[in-house]
């Protein structure tokens, strides 16, 4: 029976190459194996992008754990003398709780215990938390108004990766990968780097579903960089195998491969085809690539001393300049670290300066070297923190924990407009009080900055259109330049 059905599908698209099949299994190829019907030099969707874009390319700089948005950007002076109060019902509202601090009886006010000052023409307030990136503040844009209904950190996370809270969906740059492409054959368009932060070590593990492919092509997902050994996973040749042996090697393999493709016309060979010529490219271009000796001494101090240690945020960010440079469409920083239910005070300070100077850095760099006028740059976690104390409050110590209803991303770079400050919350940081953007939002805004239609990139699976955005998503027009 299996052998019947085996001989009708070899029989259908032995056919169906005559009309169209061939366009059509084209359109699935990677842009080396299509000839006139795709975009050879990117692999993109034909069409894309929809419109002039005014960024070509994202760094997404992932907060992972959930920055507290009180302690960083969105000050509250009101709270000052609420302090050790209990937080009003009529702001609470009923609003559902994590399991750590549900059954707490109280709920007092911790307003926060960092200094805010304006900055720049643009007036931005910024916590003493962030020295660096305050001088950046009229090159910011300000989102105050974030919001997500994921309350847990997998869920959210999975949410702002993949426009939905349960996993098996393509993530954001896969997405972008498989409408755009890339502008360097000999690079993923799609690289993601993972720090750990200094404060909370024990954070919520990141899994490598996070920026995997869902139902898309696997060629779309993204290449995991490490920071111990080679940089990707089996880059190097196996012992007594030299480069010459190894071309030789993959000619053949992709040789029984398409044998295997005009036989059954799976896209996943195709990819299998193109993943392996990616493999071997990428022997000589990740190599060159990731080292950093011929960096000038100047680049390291303009990132800090930690840019010098391989998988710190820091070497991740002079790393995510050179990776935007050579065309890499979606560039993707984890930093874990972000998740503060107690001892906030003494764990904020650290995780701050892991990424205040290297983001400073990043946009300076980018700015030098004109990138930054196409190049995106997001900064956020998956939510925000309570105004309330989780736990125990002291004169010197309080904990806060996740907070959905309204938190705080900036962005800077290609596609939106600088010096400005989207969304406001209530005096508490708890509600928000205008212009609330949500995770879809952003996406379809972050896909419009790229020239992208969020509603026009889609992928038919079992039956069904899918997008990122699913059936939501506005695009945020105040934001944009």
């Amino acid at each position: 029976m299996e052998n019947a059905l085996q001989s009708t599908r070899r029989y259908f698209f032995s056919r169906a190459s005559a009309t169209l099949g061939i366009p059509a299994l084209a359109s699935l190829l990677p842009g080396s194996m299509r000839g006139a019907t795709g975009d050879a030099a990117t692999g993109g969707m034909a069409g894309l992008p929809h419109f002039a874009a005014k960024a070509k390319r994202v760094i997404y700089l992932f907060q992972s754990g959930g920055p507290s948005q009180m302690d960083l950007f969105d000050w509250k002076p009101k709270l000052a003398g609420l302090r050790k109060t209990e937080l009003p019902d009529s702001i609470r509202r009923g609003q559902r709780l994590t399991g750590m601090t549900a059954t707490q009886t109280n709920f007092p006010v911790a307003p926060t215990i960092f200094e805010f000052k304006q900055h720049g023409q643009s007036g931005a307030w910024i916590s003493n938390l962030l020295p660096h990136l305050s001088k950046m503040a009229d090159g910011l844009t300000f989102v105050k108004s974030m919001h997500t209904t994921a309350i847990n950190h997998d869920p959210a996370v999975t949410f702002f990766q993949t426009g939905f809270q349960l996993a098996g969906r393509p993530s954001i740059g896969a997405w972008l990968a498989y409408g755009l492409g890339t502008e360097n054959k000999d690079l993923p368009a799609f690289v993601v780097m993972v720090s750990q932060g200094s404060g909370n070590p024990a954070d919520q593990p990141l899994y490598d579903r996070l920026w995997g492919s869902g139902f898309l092509p696997t060629k779309y997902q993204g290449i995991k960089f490490r920071s111990i050994g080679d940089p990707v996973l089996h880059i190097a040749n196996p012992g007594g195998i030299d480069q010459t042996a190894r071309r030789g090697f993959i000619d053949d393999l992709n040789a029984l491969n398409r044998l295997k493709l005009d036989d059954y016309g799976d896209p996943e060979i195709a990819t299998r085809v193109a993943q392996y010529e990616m493999a071997f490219r990428m022997q000589t271009s990740v190599p060159e690539l990731t080292d950093l000796s011929k960096e000038p001494e100047r680049m390291f101090e303009l990132y800090g001393k930690e840019s010098r240690t391989p998988g710190t945020f820091a070497a991740n960010c002079l790393l995510a300049r050179r990776l935007a440079e050579r065309g890499v469409r979606f560039i993707q920083l984890f930093h874990r670290g972000w998740d503060q239910h107690n001892k906030l005070p003494k764990a904020l300070p650290g995780q701050a300066r892991d990424i205040d100077q290297p983001c400073a850095a990043l946009l300076t760099d980018l700015k030098e070297r004109g990138l930054l006028d196409d190049t995106l740059v997001v900064w956020g976690g998956e939510f925000g923190r309570t105004v309330y104390c989780q736990g125990k409050l002291t004169e010197d110590d309080y904990g806060r924990d996740h907070h959905p209803r309204c938190f705080t991303v900036w962005m800077a770079g290609g596609g939106v407009k600088p010096g400005v400050s989207h969304g406001e919350t209530d005096d508490f940081s708890y509600n928000i009080a205008n212009d609330p953007v949500d995770v879809h939002d952003l996406h379809s805004t972050i896909l419009h900055c790229l020239g992208v239609d969020h509603t026009k990139l889609t992928f038919k699976y079992q039956g069904r259109h899918f997008r990122l955005t699913d059936i939501h998503g506005n695009v945020v027009k105040p934001l944009l330049a």
